[in-house]
């Protein structure tokens, strides 16, 4: 039947905010929006998924650069195009990826 759910899951989170149950549920929902938005420009852009790197804390430092370009990327505004398109003329353009890495690109 349309509507109807065959198998129930719940989820538990911890907060001090005192919200309603609905305003709980919203915030919830714009916290996952943003991770999953996130997480989706670090795969397409940085194919973060297909990473092995495991050895000590070589994960969590490249996790660190992949953030951090990722982040100067975005703030640059001389250049208004995809990541990847930006990642490409940083890789090619020395001039551009000073601009980038120094921030003078962004607005």
């Amino acid at each position: 039947e349309k509507g109807k759910t065959t198998e129930a899951s719940a989820r538990f989170y911890i907060s001090s905010a005192d919200l309603s149950v609905n305003e709980f549920a919203n915030a919830a929902r714009e916290h996952w929006a943003i991770e999953v938005k996130l997480h989706w420009k670090l795969d397409t852009a940085m194919h973060e998924d297909a990473s092995r790197v495991r050895r000590e804390n070589s994960a969590e430092n490249y996790a660190t650069v992949r953030h951090t370009a990722l982040n100067l990327l975005n703030a640059d505004k001389t250049f208004k195009a995809s990541i990847k398109r930006k990642q490409k003329k940083a890789n090619r353009n020395t001039d551009y990826i000073e601009r980038v890495l120094t921030g003078q690109g962004a607005s």
